[in-house]
């Protein structure tokens, strides 16, 4: 299995079971734990995983991603949030509607920021 399907795998795996240890996951995907890490690492670059240490921590994806659906870049996002401040009733409301449903998930809101 190459490095780009192991880390589809674990991103589906993620994605069903919304956490996993990394022991699990070296041990399904016959690699190192430390694989694993670097693996995770790199996911985490462009999808909303993280991982938390210590009794009951473990590698999350947030709940509401999905990896089957489009989601805006961060660039996008941060476009459409500044035209939401020269919107007004309900062309804001709408917008508002899109960034919230389009974004890609982040811990803490969006890109770290409140969500609009």
């Amino acid at each position: 299995m190459s490095k780009d399907e192991r880390r589809k795998a674990i991103l589906m795996m993620l994605n069903e079971r919304r956490r996993e240890t990394r022991a699990n996951l070296a041990f399904e995907l016959g690699v190192s734990k430390r694989t694993i890490e670097y693996d995770v690492a790199n996911l985490s670059l462009e999808y909303p995983i993280y991982t938390v240490q210590g009794k009951g921590g473990g590698i999350y994806v947030l709940e509401n991603f999905h990896p089957d659906r489009n989601y805006l870049n961060e660039k996008q996002t941060e476009l459409l949030e500044r035209l939401l401040e020269t919107l007004e009733g309900e062309d804001r409301t709408t917008m508002q509607g899109i960034i919230r449903t389009c974004a890609l998930p982040q811990k803490g809101g969006l890109y770290g920021r409140k969500n609009p």
